[in-house]
């Protein structure tokens, strides 16, 4: 049965953004899409997002009538304090911390945050983000109980319900493969491989089985190696 509720979908333009799209369009009456630029060190991925959308629109007609608005919010005080792989050209490296340095700290707390307060404002009340704990690099703002706290602290903040959504979580990049082949079939798939776009340093030159992408960077890394497992595991 379809949701009644309206649902506000974190779509970057990715691998994982796109699948989340599809999960939201298959399960909520309404669905309205929001994107940052916040001065990461390459747009393509923002580029691609409209492409996505209007694919999504065209290609899945009994989704169209549900994907409603798309907002992209200016961000850019985030690169201005961040001194992170993904927001200045620096070699992608392991900080003595453990965590890789593409990791921008406070993002995700900021981007759900001004998503509440759009949501709020468009009469939505779930979210949806493709944060996942799994196949990760061990970012601790995409962890689940951080989100849950997130979730009470927003709707405690807005004295409303919202909800946030999370449902690549606890499954891998070859599962996140196989979910969007059951939401949109080989067609999802494609559009996927040959729209989305995750490498962390832009490329978009060379087509792969998996998508385009510099193939070596981790984000490149894992959805090659998750393409390789749901490729093995048809």
């Amino acid at each position: 049965m379809t949701d009644t509720r309206k649902a506000l979908v974190l779509f970057s333009g990715g691998q994982d953004s796109t699948t989340c799209l599809a999960w939201a369009l298959d399960r909520y009456a309404e669905v309205e899409t929001l994107a940052f630029d916040y001065g990461q060190r390459h747009r393509i991925e923002l580029d691609c997002r409209n492409t996505v959308r209007a694919q999504i629109a065209r290609q899945f007609p009994h989704w169209a009538d549900r994907l409603g608005a798309d907002h992209l919010l200016d961000l850019s005080l985030l690169g201005q304090i961040s001194d992170t792989a993904l927001t200045s050209e620096r070699e992608i490296e392991l900080q003595a911390n453990g965590l890789p340095n593409t990791f921008v700290p406070g993002r995700n707390l900021l981007f759900l945050t001004f998503a509440a307060t759009l949501a709020y404002r468009r009469g939505a009340s779930v979210l949806v983000g493709g944060m996942c704990e799994t196949d990760f690099s061990g970012y601790p703002d995409c962890r689940d109980n951080t989100l849950k706290a997130l979730q009470v602290a927003l709707s405690l903040g807005l004295d409303a319900p919202m909800t946030l959504e999370t449902p690549l979580m606890f499954i891998d990049k070859a599962a996140t493969w196989r979910l969007a082949e059951q939401l949109g079939g080989e067609a999802l798939v494609k559009l996927i491989v040959e729209e989305t776009h995750t490498c962390y340093l832009g490329e978009r030159g060379e087509l792969h089985d998996w998508g385009h992408g510099c193939g070596h960077c981790p984000a490149c890394a894992l959805r090659a190696r998750g393409f390789a497992r749901y490729q093995a595991a048809a």
